[in-house]
Parts: C-alpha cells; sequence; structure tokens
C-alpha cells in the first residue's frame, strides 16, 4: 500500500465527518466528495464541532494538522486520494454503483474501505475494478473518539489489503479489529442488534420506558464493558474456577425464555413510546448539546483507561508512544522563533492549556506550569533515548530543584509550547531552562529553571550516567552552546542576586 497522505472520502454525512475529522487531526490531507454542493459547510462544521474534544484526547505532540478540500466530482477525489473511505447511505444497490465508479478512477494500490455497518464485502465489491483492494472499515459514531474499525475482506479481498488498511487505521489512532469471516452485521452490530431488539421489546410491552431501559447499562454492565467485554466479565463470574464453573452455574438459564430473537413489529404506538420516551430523556437538550456532553465523557473514560492500559485506553497509550517517537526523531529542527542563532536546536513540546487546569479565574494553575515543564522534560529525555526501556535499566533523572517565574497569564483552550535549553551536564546533573510561549504569537508566559539529579532508582541514589547517555547530553549541550545564559537563571525568587554559575556548560569540564 502507498504511504497515505490524503484520504478521499465518497460520501459525507456523519460518519464522514467523523472520519475527516480524526483524519485531519493526526495530520493526513481530506478530500470530501458529495454529489450536493452544501455539504461542504456541513463536513467543516462537523470538523470544527468535533476539535474541542479532540484537542483534549492527547497531548502527545501532533504532527501539522491536515487540510480538508471538498469536491462535487468523484473522480477528482478517487484521483487524488491514497485510500478511499465509502460512507454513503445503506443501500447495496447504489453502494455497488457508486464503488464500481470510485474504482474505475482510483490507481490499483489505493485501497478503498466502506463504512458499512451490515452489508457484505463480497455483495460490495463485485463490480469494482481491483476488488482485491476493498474491504469493509467499519468504525462507531463518533469516530474521531471512539477507536474501534472492524476490518472485514470478501471472497477478492487480497490479506495484504487487510494489513495495509490496519497499518493505516492504526496509525491515525485506532484499533483495528480484523473480522475472522464475513457475516451480516459484522461483529459489534450484531451483538447491539441483540440489545436493541430486546430494549424494543420491553418498551412495546410496557415492561420498562427508554430511560429506564438506559439506566440499567449506564449504572451497572455500561461501566465494566468500558475496560471488560462481556466473556471476560463472566469468567470473573466464575470465580477463581473462571468461565467453566460460571456455565456450569449459569448455563441452565439459557433455556429460559427471558429473551425474545425476532423483533416486534414497528407500530405507530411502539415509534411514539420511543420517541416520547428519548424526548424525555434529552429533556430539552439540542443534539450539538448532548454530542457535547457525550465527547467529553468519552475522553474522560479513555485517559481514565491510559493510566491502565486497558482497553481504548491502550490504543490510546499506543498513539501516544507512535507520537512521542516521531516529535523525538523530528526535535532537533525546531527552534523557539526569538530564542537562539541557526547553531542552536531546541527541543519543543507543543500542548494546549485544557480546561481541568484552570483556577477560578479561567486561567492555568500554578500547579500546572509545572506540570507543562515535566511535560517537556520527558521531550526532551525521548530525544537522547531515555525512554521507558532505559527507565526498565531502572535508570533515570529525579527533579532536585525547581524555579518557575510567572510573566503572562494562559488562558483555556490557548495553544502553547515550551523549548528547553541544556544549560549545563555533568556525570550526575542535568541542569535546563525551559520558556514557556504562546503559540498564536509567541509571547513568553513563563520560565522554569530546573535541575534534575541522575538516580538508580532501585537503590534510591545518585550514580554517575553511562558513557553513551553522557555522551548524546554532551552532544545536544554543545548544540546550545552557542545560546547566552538566561538573564532569569540563577536568581532567588524576587532577587537580583548575582547569577549561580550552571554546571559544566561546556562537554567536558
Amino acid at each position: 500500500m502507498r504511504n497515505v497522505k490524503t484520504l478521499g472520502l465518497l460520501g459525507t454525512g456523519v460518519i464522514g465527518g467523523g472520519w475527516a475529522a480524526r483524519a485531519l487531526h493526526f495530520g493526513i490531507d481530506v478530500i470530501a466528495a458529495d454529489v450536493k454542493p452544501e455539504m461542504e459547510a456541513w463536513i467543516r462544521g462537523a470538523v470544527e464541532n468535533a476539535e474541542p474534544a479532540l484537542a483534549r484526547l492527547t497531548f502527545a505532540p501532533l504532527p501539522p494538522k491536515g487540510k480538508l478540500s471538498f469536491t462535487t466530482d468523484l473522480r477528482v477525489m478517487a484521483e487524488r486520494a491514497d485510500f478511499i473511505q465509502e460512507n454513503i447511505p445503506e443501500q447495496l444497490a447504489l453502494k455497488q454503483r457508486m464503488l464500481a465508479e470510485v474504482s474505475r478512477y482510483a490507481a490499483a494500490d489505493v485501497i478503498i474501505g466502506s463504512s458499512t455497518s451490515g452489508l457484505t464485502p463480497t455483495d460490495l465489491q463485485r463490480d469494482m475494478a481491483a476488488p482485491e483492494r476493498f474491504l469493509v472499515a467499519h468504525p462507531f459514531n463518533p469516530v474521531y473518539l471512539l477507536p474501534l474499525v472492524e476490518l472485514v475482506g470478501g471472497e477478492k479481498t487480497a490479506p495484504g489489503a487487510l494489513q495495509a488498511a490496519a497499518e493505516f487505521f492504526t496509525y491515525i489512532g485506532m484499533h483495528a479489529l480484523t473480522v475472522r469471516r464475513e457475516v451480516p452485521g459484522h461483529l459489534t452490530d450484531r451483538l447491539q442488534e441483540a440489545i436493541w431488539r430486546e430494549i424494543l421489546h420491553m418498551v412495546n410491552e410496557g415492561v420498562a420506558t427508554t430511560g429506564e431501559l438506559d439506566d440499567s447499562i449506564i449504572y451497572g454492565p455500561g461501566l465494566r464493558w468500558a475496560a471488560m467485554g462481556t466473556n471476560m466479565i463472566y469468567h470473573l463470574a466464575g470465580g477463581e474456577a473462571g468461565m467453566r464453573h460460571m456455565l456450569a452455574q449459569f448455563g441452565p438459564a439459557l433455556k429460559w425464555p427471558w429473551t425474545k430473537l425476532e423483533a416486534p413489529e414497528l407500530t405507530e404506538s411502539l415509534i411514539d413510546s420511543m420517541v416520547e420516551g428519548t424526548q424525555s430523556q434529552a429533556a430539552g437538550r439540542s443534539i450539538r448539546e448532548l454530542e457535547r456532553l457525550r465527547d467529553d465523557y468519552l475522553v474522560a473514560i479513555q485517559q481514565v483507561l491510559r493510566q491502565y492500559d486497558i482497553g481504548a485506553g491502550s490504543t490510546l497509550r499506543a498513539l501516544e508512544e507512535r507520537l512521542y517517537k516521531d516529535a523525538a526523531g523530528a526535535a532537533s529542527s525546531a527552534v523557539g522563533p526569538k530564542d537562539a542563532g541557526p547553531a542552536a536546536h531546541l527541543p519543543r513540546f507543543d500542548t494546549v492549556v485544557r480546561p481541568e487546569w484552570a483556577d477560578y479565574n479561567m486561567h492555568m494553575s500554578d500547579f500546572h506550569y509545572g506540570h507543562i515543564f515535566g511535560d517537556a522534560m520527558d521531550a526532551l529525555y525521548r530525544q537522547v533515548d531515555l525512554d521507558e526501556a532505559y527507565r526498565n535499566k531502572g535508570r533515570m533523572f529525579y527533579t532536585v530543584e525547581s524555579h518557575i517565574k510567572h510573566l503572562a497569564e494562559a488562558k483555556v483552550g490557548e495553544p502553547l509550547y515550551v523549548t528547553t535549553q541544556l544549560l549545563g551536564v555533568d556525570d550526575k546533573r542535568l541542569h535546563v531552562f525551559h520558556r514557556l510561549r504562546r503559540r498564536r504569537d509567541d509571547a513568553l508566559l513563563a520560565t522554569g529553571e530546573q535541575m534534575h539529579l541522575h538516580v538508580d532508582t532501585k537503590a534510591a541514589k545518585a550514580i554517575s550516567m553511562d558513557a553513551a547517555t553522557r555522551a548524546r547530553l554532551d552532544s545536544l549541550r554543545q548544540a546550545h552552546a552557542a545560546l547566552p545564559v538566561p538573564s532569569e537563571a540563577g536568581k532567588p525568587v524576587g532577587g537580583q542576586a548575582k547569577r549561580r554559575e550552571p554546571v559544566n556548560t561546556h562537554s567536558g569540564s
């Protein structure tokens, strides 16, 4: 598969807008094609609405955002795209016709995916040119936050197409789940459909309202499902004997007539009950309001799961590791516009002021200045290969002294960046100076001076760093040697005392 720089969208709508927002956020250009010219304004609005949540999902360094373009000409989109994702209405004949057409315009090595919720890839690829590059890539709404994408191949799909698609979707932060064989509805929608049928039966029979049924999920199994699926949860229910005991104990209940497989008739009375119930739950809130609420809690849940490296949190953590690695590789070319001449290359860390970082004035609180400078140090460490593998050896730097000077306010939502200047290195110490700037105008908001001590984390004592680590830090220090020592360095709080000399300002001294 070619390197995907431009994602083509065949059809926009809710799912197309979600694909666009996710791809753009992770540096992929998007060209969207739709027969309705008015959909350009719609998809741009969808991307804008998704951005606040995406901006809070991760604070790992991101590539420059992709560019969004729109066309009503299917051929223009197909010829420019490196990967095409179809998102048109769930009508087999329409999808077959449009996929066949787009396949004639797209290069043979351009993978074409369908967002279909339940149609099979063998049916969809029937009339396509080069059908071996076609597959189902079924996402979940909102696509820009939920990482799952089900990949399903048809009779003519090449295994390499599934692998290449999985690599692309993983790159934009998704969990690519390859389905072993095609079945109508794939995996997740079949499970959701079973619950949906039971909901319709219970509302139709007056057993419960839509709100009561949703409560039965929200306050119980829904909380568990965020990190463990039904099978693992039932394994736990069996105690030490696991699933075998659980099936022995509760298996007979499967013969009881608790559930109904066939859906009830959608009578006007049932439809009215479903509509009235969900409108009551919405309590006057608009769809956009509810979308923002949903997005906020989905971000928060994934960040919590990230701490435990489970479920969608594992996907987020893997994405961040890749983003940090990519940023470390490009860090040597990043330099603050007012910090230095061309000889000095300063490690740079980009972030945004999150709402939960704000104090009562809606400015960033004191605590989070230190938090950001800590993240900037992590960026420097990655640049010199002080990563997880290094920490696993029981070696790392600890902060032993820190001084932050506040110069201007940072408001919620402000994009910021930190540049880090290495003032000195010796066998055990690292002396650094951070500058926190506002991205839109490069205004200096704060400075931070820190001393870090190299330690044996298991023995909890200071030790000399190894020669390779010292050499990498010395090399970075030499790159910063052309910079003047910051005037703020070494000053006590509120004072103008003589500046303390940084440690070993030249390598090997």
